[in-house]
């Protein structure tokens, strides 16, 4: 019987990281590095923990940080691999950059439902 390998997914949490990452991370940041700091936008401090306080708004946070954390995992991974040429050390590099991508995301959902 052959081993299943997780490859596959890790790449499709690769390709759905990178094209949310590519899509929605420009916006938050010139929502929130230009637009508020340059006077542009005066959201209040209460308008946006009402906004954070909306599950959907919530899950669309932890989908988008989750994803951009595995995509960057992920790159970070075939770097080690390719660019340094330390594949002797696969075990490792997995278990650091998935473990530290899934300790990412733990922590973006437990900091999220932590917002009263």
């Amino acid at each position: 019987m052959t081993k299943k390998s997780l490859e596959p997914f890790l790449w499709t949490l690769f390709s759905a990281g990178g094209v949310l990452a590519a899509l929605l991370i420009p916006i938050h940041l010139l929502l929130f590095g230009l637009a508020v700091p340059l006077g542009w936008a005066y959201p209040s401090y209460e308008h946006l923990l009402v906004l954070l306080r909306h599950p959907v708004t919530r899950v669309y946070l932890v989908l988008l940080c989750t994803l951009a954390l595995f995509h960057g995992a992920h790159r970070f991974r075939y770097t080690l691999y390719d660019g340094l040429q330390i594949k002797h050390l696969n075990e490792v590099i997995n278990v650091l950059c998935y473990g530290g991508a899934i300790v990412g995301s733990v922590l973006t959902v437990y900091l999220l439902w932590r917002i009263p």
